[in-house]
């Protein structure tokens, strides 16, 4: 596979699983000039794992000001460059956008390597209505302002999916009940594709319950999809 000179890649990686890499990421990793890592020594297991060994440059949400216009001069001089995040889709909630948006801007082509997201194998696993759906990333980790965010998506008749970490994933299973009632239908996707994963379709009340009597269940990284509002 020949890699084009001046080009952005923005290459999807596994999210649990390193299988779930495609056979296009790989090669297109193995011949890029430079990959630019959210995390350099995360990113360096899966590097390993695929006897991947070029060069690689810290790119996150803390140093993105700093780094886009040397990687746009690198882009400008002709060298390919892939973006990776840590786990699944640059951008998607993760660094990303401002690079590519700044590639376009300076007239360099952005070429997207599909492969894993976690809202999508979370949405598509749920058994939720997935016509239509919005994607609301992060509940905001201050309760008064997630409450208020809750609150205003309440009409909402989309199938809406957030990403929780484990420090707040009770609090915001209490929010979703207080917003929505104990009986909307919702999904908890948990370390999806790693060796525990659950993923659980139940009323919020349920699985609120179910997710305090068990620790365990309190681990990992989590996807959650909540029914929408049904329509008269």
């Amino acid at each position: 596979m020949s890699v084009m000179s001046g080009v952005l890649y923005v290459v999807a990686t596994p999210i649990g699983n390193l299988a779930d890499i495609s056979d296009r990421a790989i090669a297109i990793l193995g011949k890029v000039d430079l990959i630019a890592a959210e995390d350099t020594r995360h990113s360096r297991r899966l590097l390993q794992h695929y006897h991947i060994s070029g060069p690689c440059v810290a790119y996150h949400d803390h140093n993105e000001a700093q780094t886009v216009d040397r990687l746009i001069a690198t882009l400008g001089e002709g060298r390919s460059i892939a973006l990776i995040s840590d786990a699944g889709t640059p951008s998607i909630s993760d660094p990303g956008y401002r690079l590519t948006r700044a590639a376009h801007e300076a007239g360099i082509s952005v070429v997207p390597v599909a492969g894993p997201c976690a809202l999508v194998a979370a949405l598509s696993a749920s058994g939720l209505a997935t016509d239509r759906f919005c994607f609301e990333g992060f509940l905001d980790a201050r309760a008064s302002a997630r409450r208020r965010r809750l609150e205003a998506l309440v009409e909402e008749p989309r199938t809406m999916v957030f990403y929780a970490s484990p420090h707040r994933i009770l609090e915001a299973l209490a929010d979703l009940r207080a917003a929505f009632g104990d009986d909307r239908r919702a999904c908890i996707a948990r370390e999806l594709s790693k060796r525990f994963e659950t993923i659980r379709t139940a009323p919020l009340g349920e699985l609120h319950a179910w997710m305090l009597a068990d620790a365990d269940q309190q681990r990992g990284e989590f996807v959650l999809c909540v029914e929408g509002r049904a329509e008269a």
